[in-house]
């Protein structure tokens, strides 16, 4: 069990669980085992399963329960925070998958809009009540990726604010100025953590931004913490560390994004980059895979260009509960 989080104790580096997969698409639950163990004992400020980096698009609901389990599992040993995603484009699954993993008490449960339709405000509303009150007293981040049927603008967040006090967060891809002074303007910084995609972190936190679900996780869990920390000991350095990051996606992560490779595919990219466990680059079908091809250049450019996000990090890799 881990402590509820608040909307002013949430805040820095999250790094997702990300699935390794065998020849024929089912979990490797022996790899799992070991990259959980070092999620968790590593300097992130906490862990989360079930986002689109763990393929919860493709968990059937006893997959997703194990994983959740596991997870609990081994941060209660650690006393590391965890988040459980609870998505699905069946709400009344959403409201499932909350009620079995209750008994595992983790800091928050993340959920996304449903979006095979686009909601009005009243039914954004609708759902985020009562998925706040199946929760309660756990607290509930709202997950809206960029490619959501229905897009959170400022004005319905402080709507969803006000209405679900148990709300402490946001997962958003951020925007704009304008934006981000919109958001000021209706006290939504004060009331919620905004998380920001984690390539994007320092110029976000300098923005009003409180951490990141992040992909930059997925890459080093520990150099992410470490950037993290740059960020106030030493903005000028971070920012810099930013835009040599930008200029790493731009040569080997961009190109297969515009190739149409998924988020999932480029996430398990990242982490066979940063070698901190054995996951794979398979994602299940129908997805496509990052090829083998791009694996060695990114890594060898990412240690030249990115060695601020390598440090060396020990951690006990033995099974849970031995």
């Amino acid at each position: 069990m881990s402590a509820p989080l608040s909307a002013a104790s949430l805040q820095g580096v999250w790094g997702s669980v990300l699935l390794p997969l065998r020849a024929d698409d089912d979990i490797d639950w022996n790899r799992l085992e070991a990259e959980i163990r070092t999620l968790a004992a590593s300097p992130l400020h906490g862990v989360y399963a079930h986002g689109t980096a763990g393929e919860l698009h493709l968990l059937l609901d006893g997959e997703a329960e194990q994983v959740s389990r596991m997870l609990a599992a081994a941060c209660a040993e650690t006393g590391k925070p965890f988040q459980l995603g609870a998505s699905h484009p069946v709400p009344q699954v959403t409201l499932e998958r909350i009620a079995r993993t209750r008994d595992l008490a983790p800091s928050a449960y993340q959920v996304a809009l449903p979006d095979w339709l686009p909601l009005t405000d009243d039914e954004c509303v609708a759902f985020v009540t009562r998925i706040a009150a199946a929760a309660a007293p756990i607290p509930l981040v709202l997950y809206n990726p960029g490619r959501a049927t229905t897009t959170l603008t400022p004005q319905l967040l402080g709507r969803l604010l006000d209405e679900t006090p148990s709300l402490i967060g946001v997962k958003v891809p951020g925007g704009g100025d304008a934006w981000w002074d919109e958001l000021r303007t209706l006290g939504v910084l004060e009331r919620c953590a905004v998380f920001v995609p984690g390539h994007r972190l320092a110029s976000g936190l300098a923005r009003g931004a409180r951490g990141s679900y992040s992909n930059i996780a997925g890459l080093s869990p520990a150099g992410a913490a470490r950037w993290y920390d740059l960020m106030t000991a030493d903005p000028a350095l971070a920012g810099d560390l930013e835009r040599r990051i930008g200029e790493w996606f731009t040569r080997h992560v961009a190109p297969l994004q515009s190739a149409g490779v998924s988020d999932p595919a480029l996430d398990k990219l990242l982490a066979a980059v940063g070698g901190w466990a054995d996951i794979g680059l398979r994602v299940r079908w129908p997805y496509q895979s990052a090829p083998d091809s791009a694996v060695a250049a990114a890594r060898d450019d990412a240690r030249s260009l990115l060695p601020e996000l390598f440090p060396a990090l020990s951690v006990d890799t033995t099974p849970i509960g031995a």
